[in-house]
């Protein structure tokens, strides 16, 4: 008879499962992470590349990066290929939301189980676990569990601790529609995870979940369209799955084409704008400072909470949807002062004459060093960055942190001071970090850096009006090399202005693409080219993801060196000054 330890948690999704463990201490981005149709971590940065999830219980400390992890969960589970159940040491909204989402909509559910951190290190060294309800047993042999589990005593969610308005209760009551009585459930049920008290009103929404996962996906937004959905507050787009005008002559499969664009028709259906863009502080349509918001698309929430000040929750995919029916959202998170508090500062120390790879390495840097915590960089005021630096170092924060925003003294607008931001405790963590410790993330990011490239890749996240004037200066009256193909990825909005300047035409004589709509993060063939085997961007986001998403090695560049490399056509060693 094997022994094994007996560990109690808290059950955000309750339910029973047993297997082999599939254990890390690093988070995962399931998103650009893990192939949905596989179940198969794909991120090459990751310690479990390679691994499968199904039949596992995956024990991880929780998620990172994308808001569209949930929609990689709900594919994996309606396809069979996720994991039997997930042990996390902190709430996590994006997996649990993905669980809820299957077992509300598909009736498909794992048991999902929150370990204090003592517990949830004992399990990360076991082989075998078993879940049932709030016990988790595990041991290093394989066991039968003998513990009881009667699904009809599982803990419900008591939705009477939170403060409910007269609105509230008429959606729950299904006054409006069916769709906003089920948006009301899910909206609540994350409220409770949350710990939030009572909901508030947002004055808009930005949907990520248009993004194509898979056939669930798409399920998920033609039923609460089918159920009377209609969206109560402003609602805008990120990025589809293909360019939404012009898929079929760029070549994408008809099937793809034609179900990421239903999905897109959905959200559009229910009152959404067909803005599609990743980068919705661009339009005209950015809050304001202090005004309370529900967005998703993880970039994007650090850029409105760091840079403009409103205030959002980190909020995942089909919750977006579920807040733009209602206009509600939990009182939590980075809507609330105390939680938009510092407790990591890094000092940035003897900075040299930097260009414009520093922000998006000092982005990746950081977010892998802050985790779930919300850091304040100090010393970077007097480099006065511009807001496509700060686009850039968000983007690259957000790829690799689960946390929902940044300060920068000096710069981001909450940031007067240190005293401003810091959380007012003794747990604050200082570093020093010197420009030389950049180095290793530059170097992970541009594994291809000897090399020639066949594709350069600008736009991720989309491309803004002032970086198309800035490409259109450094491509006016030259041309492309024959062998090297560039596309740019940016939204409607901008390419129309940029158009009416006279940049776009700059950059097309040169020999690049434009791409509305879409994302590099969903780009695949035969956009980009089968022989194309080294992609350069100077993307740090699409620099993580691209390997495991694409298959193709890539070198990580500033703006006029992947200029000058669509130019020569010819690979150079361009390592960084200031990096040495």
């Amino acid at each position: 008879m094997p022994s094994f330890l007996s560990l109690s948690g808290e059950p955000f999704v309750v339910g029973q499962a047993s297997g082999e463990v599939l254990s890390c201490e690093t988070e995962l981005s399931f998103w650009g992470g893990v192939e949905p149709e596989k179940g198969e971590i794909i991120d090459q940065h990751h310690p479990l590349c390679g691994h499968f999830l199904q039949g596992k219980i995956l024990v991880l400390p929780g998620g990172r990066g994308s808001c569209s992890g949930s929609g990689v969960i709900l594919e994996m589970m309606v396809n069979g290929k996720g994991p039997d159940a997930i042990i996390i040491s902190r709430p996590d909204d994006i997996i649990t939301l993905g669980v809820w989402i299957a077992q509300e909509m598909f009736d498909k559910s794992i048991p999902v189980v929150m370990l204090e951190a003592d517990e949830f290190e004992k399990i990360s060294n076991q082989k075998y676990a078993s879940i049932i309800g709030e016990k988790v047993q595990c041991s290093e042999q394989r066991f039968t569990t003998n513990l009881p589990f009667d699904s009809a005593s599982e803990k419900s969610l008591i939705w009477n601790e939170i403060t409910l308005s007269d609105y509230d209760r008429s959606l729950l009551n299904g006054e409006k529609s069916l769709a906003a009585q089920v948006a009301m459930k899910v909206i609540l049920h994350m409220a409770k995870l949350a710990g939030a008290k009572a909901l508030i009103d947002v004055s808009q929404v930005h949907i990520d979940g248009c993004i194509y996962t898979g056939e669930a996906s798409l399920r998920f937004a033609q039923k609460l369209h089918e159920m009377g959905g209609e969206f109560a507050v402003p609602t805008s787009l990120n990025s589809i799955s293909v360019d939404y005008l012009r898929w079929e002559s760029q070549g994408v499969p008809s099937d793809f084409g034609t179900q990421a664009s239903a999905l897109a028709d959905a959200y559009v259906a229910m009152g959404a704008k067909a803005t599609f863009t990743c980068a919705p502080y661009l339009l005209d349509t950015a809050p304001e400072q202090g005004e309370q918001i529900a967005w998703a698309e993880s970039n994007a929430v650090v850029f409105a909470n760091s840079v403009l000040g409103a205030r959002t929750m980190k909020y995942p995919d089909f919750l977006d949807a579920c807040i733009a029916l209602t206009g509600r959202a939990p009182l939590a998170g980075a809507h609330i002062n105390e939680y938009r508090k510092a407790t990591l500062q890094i000092t940035l120390n003897n900075l040299p004459a930097i260009d414009d790879l520093f922000y998006p390495l000092l982005g990746y840097y950081v977010g892998k060093l802050a985790g779930n915590r919300i850091p304040v960089v100090d010393g970077a005021e007097s480099l006065e960055p511009d807001l496509d630096d700060l686009k850039a170092f968000g983007a690259a924060f957000a790829t690799v942190s689960s946390a929902a925003m940044f300060h920068i003294t000096g710069v981001t607008p909450e940031a007067k001071t240190l005293d401003h931001v810091l959380a007012d405790t003794h747990k604050v963590e200082k570093v020093t970090l010197l420009c030389s410790d950049l180095f290793k993330s530059w170097e992970e990011l541009s594994g291809a850096k000897h090399e020639s490239s066949d594709l350069i890749s600008l736009g991720n996240p989309h491309f803004s009006f002032t970086e198309f004037e800035k490409l259109a200066r450094l491509c006016a009256g030259k041309s492309i090399a024959a062998k090297v193909s560039m596309y740019i990825t940016a939204g409607r909005a901008v390419v129309a202005q940029a158009e009416e300047a006279g940049y776009i035409k700059i950059v097309e004589d040169f020999g690049a693409e434009i791409i509305t709509d879409t994302c590099w993060c969903m780009i695949q063939d035969p956009i980009i080219p089968h022989e194309a085997k080294v992609i350069c961007t100077n993307s740090a986001k699409y620099a993580h993801y691209g390997p495991g998403m694409t298959g193709r090695a890539f070198k990580f560049l500033g703006l006029g060196d992947c200029v000058q490399e669509a130019i020569t056509g010819s690979a150079a060693e361009r390592t960084p000054e200031w990096l040495t």
